[in-house]
């Protein structure tokens, strides 16, 4: 795909939702933090549905710790690997106090060396928390990028280097949303909802519906 047609369809995706957002609920930078870890092979609904009464008890390190994993089990028990996801919240929370003074650090490394924090989790909390022009890809841009031939690759990596080096500065604070939102609702995996795509007669996919 060229340069001219990625920059078509980034600018129609724009015009139709100007500032995109997780839908992940989220009022602090920690909250979100929490919430993406427990997004992992699981439906945002579902993690909305199980913080909504956690952070309503405890949204702070301090406080999830208070709880103790077994509460926070049971607030979780309804997201899967929530025994993991558990273990890693708790001792995520130990380090944030102990290292950073209970704030979520703003950096890729220091991110990353959080438990049950990998390169994906890292890009959406710098990129939706703190503004930054990063691009975590999951299995909805990682579908669009090769099926409408936007920026190929053979594993989530290099798509991701590919992504932030075809996309323009003016587009990459939201192209993260932008992407995800439109492979969840219209470029679906099993059929994809051609008829109702604004980027229809741009992307490069063989098999377009009706």
């Amino acid at each position: 795909m060229n340069k001219i047609k990625r920059i078509e369809i980034l600018t129609r995706l724009r015009s139709e939702n100007p500032t995109p957002t997780t839908e992940l609920n989220y009022a602090s930078p920690f909250e979100l933090l929490i919430a993406v870890m427990l997004s992992a092979q699981a439906t945002d609904v579902s993690v909305n549905k199980a913080t909504v009464k956690l952070f309503a008890a405890a949204n702070t390190p301090a406080t999830i710790l208070k709880l103790g994993e077994a509460k926070l089990r049971a607030y979780i028990k309804t997201i899967g690997l929530f025994n993991s996801k558990a273990k890693n919240i708790a001792k995520t929370c130990q380090i944030l106090i102990q290292q950073h003074n209970s704030a979520v650090p703003d950096t890729r490394e220091e991110l990353e060396a959080l438990p049950g924090v990998g390169r994906k989790t890292a890009n959406v909390i710098l990129n939706t928390a703190f503004g930054e022009p990063t691009m975590a890809v999951d299995t909805h841009i990682f579908r669009i990028s090769n099926r409408i031939n936007f920026a190929p690759g053979k594993n989530v990596l290099a798509v991701e280097k590919k992504l932030l080096k075809v996309i323009p500065d003016e587009f990459m604070r939201h192209a993260h949303h932008w992407l995800i939102l439109h492979g969840r609702y219209i470029c679906t995996a099993r059929k994809p909802r051609c008829g109702a795509c604004v980027i229809e007669d741009l992307c490069e996919y063989r098999h377009k519906t009706e």
